[in-house]
């Protein structure tokens, strides 16, 4: 989700006002409801046949219809009146889309024939879905796609390699709206059957309590360790940030507590923004929903969506394992205390009131691990778990109202409004590389420029996925990148999980990296320190985030690709050089280190990192990673007990309120 979608979901704000409000209502709980059948399975059930087009470009017309009805002209500014113009902008989307979902079935044939009523519905269609998600998203997708459709209708004038075949208004309009590669294709049909029903069970979870259940948990877990402030962040923002669908959301919702938190502990206000900011991108790479883009991934590449879990799991241990260790190392660095006992809940008392909130996601795990379901059935089982739970036990002595279910139906039809019409103008995007063969010349180019070279290309792919991932959504993000980069790094033989994955880490790390750090700066805000300070400590922190993509691109072991024996012992020695790293990133173990020191542990926790079979001849950096780390460590632990300073404790250790 874009960062309008808080603004979208704000119950202050009057949409349930009047008429045109209970038309909103109507029209955003019918993308949900609709969405909820469709995973469900219940339209075929109840006798009703339609093609997944035909579903889409409805769901589709509806969101364009409630997107100008919702959204003002000008972004950051309310509604208080629908404007004539917009009530003729949704009436046309309305009537678009559903004459494209009536007669799809008789179009498709038709396309080189430039049916007129495909022309001008499709036609309107590209352009108010461009326009919605201006208002939705801000200006950066709009132009990069009214530049691919420039180039659909002029490719053929720009010189080579990068010159392509050029159509005409009619061909063009006719193929982005009807065929199955262009604006209702694969992008667009995994929001509508999948992503919707995700974003309701999110919205569900904060209706029920489960929501404030995660962050009394993180509370309780983590709270009384040295640094605990941090952790708490680090731990709220892992748990609400994989089912969040948006980075900068999750800043804003966990940031506004856990930031002050860790400030009035002692974090430097840059420090506090760039550990909540790093923790609620890593989000976006936590299963199971990893903001959206493992339906994507599954759908890309054709394979089961509990195959794009298990190989994202392994890196986004590793990406909060090194936050986490870091955090702690700052802690007794800056002799952070931990939060006083009197002031945190009792862990066994928040999981007595709330461990039936595991339950619906032990319910969505086994149905796609054991049962093989699709996600979008998973996810509706999940979802019927946890409302029935919830009316049985409530939390904290609260059961959710039923005008709270109801208003996370149709809060969730608003907030999938910006995730529909981005990937609605990704499918564009895609449609335009496939018509006019722009798809192949951007492979052929970037394979060229690494000439055979897979380290190089992996280091120029690296940088574009950042400048492309500039202000982007996450579920923008990485379609963009799945199209446009990694092609071009699985044509040099690079696995097609790996090169996806690789893609969308860098694509995502726009949002720590500068000049358009988006995540950073919203922390920043929140913790009014300096935004490029803010944003340079983010990629300090999320130091591995830089690593380990190049890391499983060379080793598929990382990514649960290889014998169990390969996978045990890339994971284990990673773990072990993510520990070396952090402590030659922050500079202390059981004592500030000197320069040399964090060299030789950097320096040999990227050894350790280095999986036995990323190369030939790893196995020896491997083995003299983990030597020389284990030298190392032992010599700091031999210090640290001779010195006995206070802060000579074991990662994590308990601290008193007044312990450094």
């Amino acid at each position: 989700m874009s960062d309008n979608a808080s603004s979208m979901e704000d119950s202050s704000h009057p949409y349930t006002a009047g008429a045109v409000g209970r038309l909103k209502i109507a029209l955003a709980s019918a993308i949900t409801i609709a969405a909820l059948m469709w995973g469900g399975d219940l339209f075929r059930r109840v006798g009703i046949d339609i093609l997944t087009q035909q579903f889409v470009a409805a769901m589709l017309a509806v969101s364009l219809a409630l997107a100008f009805l919702h959204l003002p002209a000008r972004r950051d500014t309310q509604r208080r009146q629908v404007p004539w113009y917009d009530w003729l902008f949704a009436l046309a989307g309305l009537a678009s889309g559903m004459y494209l979902a009536v007669n799809i079935p008789s179009l498709v044939d038709l396309i080189l024939m430039r049916p007129r009523g495909g022309v001008i519905a499709g036609g309107a269609m590209i352009l108010l879905s461009v326009e919605a998600l201006r208002r939705s998203s801000g200006w950066s997708l709009p132009i990069i796609i009214i530049l691919f459709l420039l180039y659909g209708l002029y490719g053929h004038l720009m010189p080579a390699p990068l010159d392509g075949r050029s159509s005409d208004v009619e061909r063009l309009a006719a193929y982005l709206a009807i065929d199955v590669n262009g604006m209702l294709g694969t992008p667009i049909i995994v929001a509508c059957t999948v992503i919707v029903a995700f974003l309701l069970f999110g919205s569900l979870l904060m209706a029920t309590g489960g929501a404030a259940f995660l962050s009394d948990l993180s509370l309780a877990l983590m709270g009384r360790f040295r640094g605990g402030p941090g952790k708490i962040a680090v731990l709220a923002s892992l748990l609400f940030g994989s089912i969040s669908g948006s980075a900068v959301a999750n800043v804003v919702a966990s940031g506004v507590i856990t930031i002050p938190l860790m400030k009035r502990a002692g974090y430097a206000p840059a420090r506090a923004g760039a550990i909540e900011a790093v923790a609620s991108t890593g989000g976006q790479l936590m299963p199971p929903v990893m903001g959206a883009s493992a339906f994507l991934i599954a759908e890309f590449l054709q394979i089961p969506f509990s195959e794009v879990l298990l190989a994202a799991l392994v890196p986004a241990i590793l990406y909060y394992l090194a936050l986490f260790i870091q955090v702690d190392l700052e802690a007794g660095k800056a002799a952070i205390a931990a939060i006083p006992l009197s002031e945190l809940p009792k862990t066994l008392s928040v999981l007595k009131a709330g461990w039936h909130f595991f339950l619906p996601f032990a319910v969505m795990i086994y149905a796609l691990f054991s049962l093989n379901w699709q996600p979008q059935m998973a996810v509706v089982a999940a979802i019927f778990t946890l409302i029935v739970l919830s009316a049985v036990f409530g939390y904290k002595g609260k059961r959710p109202s039923l005008s709270a279910m109801l208003q996370s139906v149709h809060r969730t039809g608003l907030s999938a409004v910006d995730i529909i019409v981005i990937c609605a103008g990704a499918g564009v995007v895609i449609g335009i590389l496939s018509i006019s063969g722009l798809g192949f010349s951007l492979t052929l180019t970037l394979v060229q420029i690494g000439r055979g070279n897979l380290l190089l290309l992996l280091a120029i792919s690296a940088v574009v996925c950042i400048i492309l991932g500039m202000g982007l959504p996450t579920v923008g993000v990485y379609v963009l990148l799945a199209a446009l980069v990694a092609p071009a790094i699985i044509e040099l033989g690079v696995t097609p999980i790996s090169a996806h994955l690789y893609v969308m880490y860098f694509g995502l790390l726009s949002f720590v990296t500068p000049p358009v750090a988006v995540a950073a700066f919203a922390a920043a805000s929140i913790a009014r320190a300096d935004p490029l300070a803010t944003a340079l400590e983010s990629m300090r922190f999320g130091w591995t985030a830089y690593i380990v993509p190049f890391l499983f691109v060379f080793s598929p072991a990382l990514v649960m690709q290889g014998e169990a024996v390969e996978i045990a012992m890339a994971v284990a020695t990673a773990v072990f050089g993510v520990f070396l790293g952090s402590v030659g990133i922050v500079g202390f173990m059981t004592r500030r280190l000197a320069i040399l020191h964090r060299v030789a542990f950097l320096s040999t926790g990227i050894m350790a990192l280095i999986p036995a079979g990323a190369f030939s001849g790893a196995v020896y950096t491997d083995i003299a990673g983990v030597g020389l780390g284990v030298v190392l460590v032992a010599c700091e632990l031999w210090l640290g007990i001779n010195r006995g300073a206070p802060s000579n404790r074991p990662l994590g250790r308990p601290s008193t309120p007044h312990e450094g």
